[in-house]
């Protein structure tokens, strides 16, 4: 992914500031459409899991929310319009996503949403969402089926949610994408595929399979487990004698960790490769010194390899956030930009001021977005898709990840 070097088109980064990593002015201000204290109050929301086994990547992306909206009003991106923050906890369980998406459509100041990061969470919330005419903007959901309906596999794509938006891409091209580096660039030939049953890491395998074999490439044997196990041996006694080079993981690092560490000690010396789930510098803790070598590919390049991505991850270290923004941070910064942006065209189309009927505007007018973002060109396609398509193979080296290679997938 080529980075622009042009400056956002209403958050001019700054590194020098100071910014509140709390967030708690979210709670504060007017209705939006009206005034409190000679300004505008525009909410907007996240949701993710901020506690739990996958609170790590929530809370970076929160944050680096939070340093979007605080950038917007020391810039005035908007005039007249001051942006809070209004955080929810969806704790990665699709039952408290949808109630989250209850409250946040039920608060007139929360003209858009950031999140979730869950697939199977988003499920829950969309119709509200739809019903509502509240734009989401999600940095980390990636199951095809969200934006082009549950029959994309066979070529049939639907969008039934125009209100949901993403800008990290899906696992339509990040499951083949690891199966396009494995198998043509590693010559990796034979793979043990395991999944955790859930939307995200099933679907994933699944992309994975059918363009590793569209290679010429062998699935020796497959298995799921119950995501919160704690003893493998029994899929690992599988892998150990299917003559497997590699696992292929679809699910999340809490329980990709523990496998990719009993794995290694049981003497199965090959790498375990899964998604942008497992990039989490707690993957490789949770193997217990069992990550080295292993893969994980992710959205977009390298978020400091580019002149905006530098200056995000600058801008976030002076903002001094106890925790660090994570794999979902670049994309949940661009989320909320995108937001703020629609809000901005809205306002200047009617006359400055935040129209009464914002909602279904604001949703109108983040399809329109285009900008140069801290991940690379932000806009969505008719789906409400990323257009954004680039990808990173990462490597466990010397106790962290690291890029090996970006690009796109090339289909046979």
């Amino acid at each position: 992914m080529r980075r622009s070097t042009v400056a956002l088109p209403a958050l001019a980064l700054c590194s020098t500031l100071v910014l509140s990593a709390c967030g708690t002015r979210s709670e504060a201000g007017g209705a939006a459409g009206g005034a409190s204290g000679g300004t505008t109050t525009v909410v907007i929301g996240f949701d993710g899991p901020l506690t739990g086994d996958l609170s790590a990547l929530a809370i970076g992306a929160k944050n680096a929310a939070q340093l979007a909206v605080d950038q917007a009003n020391k810039t005035q991106a908007v005039p007249g319009v001051t942006f809070t923050l209004k955080s929810l906890d969806d704790q990665g369980q699709p039952g408290t996503g949808q109630q989250n998406a209850t409250a946040l459509t039920g608060d007139k100041q929360v003209l858009g949403v950031v999140g979730p990061l869950n697939s199977g969470v988003a499920k829950s919330m969309q119709m509200i969402f739809e019903q509502a005419k509240l734009a989401v903007v999600s940095p980390a959901t990636t199951s095809p089926g969200l934006t082009q309906g549950d029959n994309w596999a066979k070529g049939t794509k639907e969008r039934r949610f125009t209100t949901y938006f993403r800008t990290a891409t899906t696992d339509a091209v990040q499951g083949p994408f690891a199966a396009q580096h494995l198998h043509d660039t590693l010559k990796l030939t034979k793979v043990f595929v395991v999944d955790d049953k859930k939307a995200y890491g099933a679907g994933l395998a699944a992309t994975f399979t059918d363009e590793f074999k569209k290679r010429g490439g062998q699935v020796v044997d497959t298995d799921q487990i119950n995501s919160g196990e704690k003893d493998f041996s029994s899929v690992i006694n599988k892998i150990k004698s299917s003559g497997a080079q590699f696992v292929y993981y679809g699910g999340e690092y809490p329980d990709a960790g523990p496998l990719t560490g009993q794995l290694k000690k049981a003497g199965v010396k090959i790498p375990l490769v899964g998604g942008d789930g497992i990039s989490d510098a707690n993957f490789i803790k949770l193997a217990g010194g069992g990550a080295t070598g292993d893969f994980c590919t992710t959205v977009g390049a390298p978020l400091e390899s580019g002149a905006a991505g530098k200056t995000f991850a600058e801008a976030y270290k002076a903002a001094k956030f106890k925790d660090p923004y994570g794999a979902y941070g670049g994309y949940a910064y661009d989320s909320a930009t995108t937001l703020i942006e629609a809000v901005k065209a809205v306002a200047a189309a009617n006359g400055g001021k935040v129209p009464a009927d914002a909602r279904a505007k604001v949703t109108e007018a983040v399809q329109k977005v285009a900008f140069d973002g801290v991940t690379g060109k932000v806009s969505f396609d008719e789906f409400g898709d990323t257009t954004n398509k680039q990808l990173t193979v990462n490597q466990v080296k010397d106790g962290a990840w690291a890029p090996v290679t970006s690009g796109t997938f090339t289909a046979k």
